[in-house]
């Protein structure tokens, strides 16, 4: 069994509260749900009108289905007008064990 981990920090341009954040988000997380049937939650930045941190998590059978997977749902992520990737990262893992394959990525000029 493997289990895949993805962070996405994103930067919401032009937001001017907690409600218009929550709106765009919801609708992001909403639509990644229904196309790849993964688990994802908004973990971090809470209270910042402009910030927002995304979990997703994933599991199955198969290390590089996980990988490709976690990888779309960046893609997608990115393709919202909405939103602009700080970074992100995914990080797959099998199962109880330690060993770990992790893919950073740092955002410069994305």
């Amino acid at each position: 069994m493997f289990v895949g981990v993805s962070t996405v920090d994103l930067f919401l341009p032009g937001m001017s509260s907690l409600k218009s954040k929550r709106r765009i988000i919801n609708s992001i997380k909403s639509a990644i749900r229904v196309q790849f049937n993964v688990g994802i939650s908004e973990v971090g930045y809470m209270d910042k009108w402009q910030r927002a941190l995304i979990g997703i998590v994933a599991v199955s059978n198969d290390s590089k289905f996980i990988q490709s997977l976690l990888q779309k749902v960046v893609n997608r992520i990115r393709d919202n007008r909405n939103v602009n990737i700080i970074n992100w990262r995914i990080k797959v893992s099998n199962g109880f064990e330690t060993e770990t394959n992790e893919f950073t990525y740092n955002g410069d000029g994305v």
